[in-house]
């Protein structure tokens, strides 16, 4: 592939939003930068339009080449789904006005990409995630899966991760 490759992964949440950047030289993986959207108790409108607004500033300060986020899954509670998916919809919402194209990776392929395994607790992916880019602390947990996230996606060219930007997906453990 050559050349060096910033990308920009969101873990998308409506009081947390997490974001990481990190650059691909060849198969090297190097951390940039990483943190979080916090919002406040205010009205649905304002705290899509602060992830918005503050996402569109990172995307601006650290100029990421492409974009990975996480998949919505489905809660118990629809009123939640809806919610978080009106948050990653604001996050996509950045990418797009900055005219950058979003890869969306399920939680389970971003585990398994990161940690080996689809099931991975947070703390598992966090230790990874310091391990993979040899960072000298441990990110916050969404920061951490935000980081995750662009991991996945730095390596979906080759390995199980080529499977899944051919079009196939994991169903039950196996490929579809």
């Amino acid at each position: 592939m050559g050349g060096k490759i910033r990308i920009l992964g969101i873990d998308p949440g409506l009081r947390i939003t997490g974001f990481g950047i990190i650059e691909k030289t060849d198969k090297e993986l190097t951390y940039v930068s990483s943190g979080c959207v916090k919002t406040v108790d205010e009205a649905l409108p304002l705290r899509l339009k602060l992830i918005l607004d503050n996402l569109n500033e990172v995307i601006q300060q650290y100029r990421p080449d492409q974009v990975a986020i996480e998949q919505v899954f489905v809660n118990v509670n629809p009123k939640t789904t809806l919610l978080l998916g009106q948050a990653r919809g604001a996050a996509i919402c950045a990418a797009v006005l900055n005219n950058l194209m979003v890869a969306e990776y399920t939680a389970l392929q971003i585990k398994q990409a990161v940690v080996g395994n689809g099931h991975a607790k947070k703390d598992q992916v966090q230790e990874m995630v310091v391990r993979l880019l040899k960072l000298a602390g441990k990110p916050s947990a969404d920061a951490a899966d935000a980081l995750a996230c662009a991991i996945c996606h730095a390596n979906a060219e080759s390995g199980l991760g080529g499977i899944f930007a051919a079009g196939y997906r994991m169903k039950r453990g196996r490929l579809v």
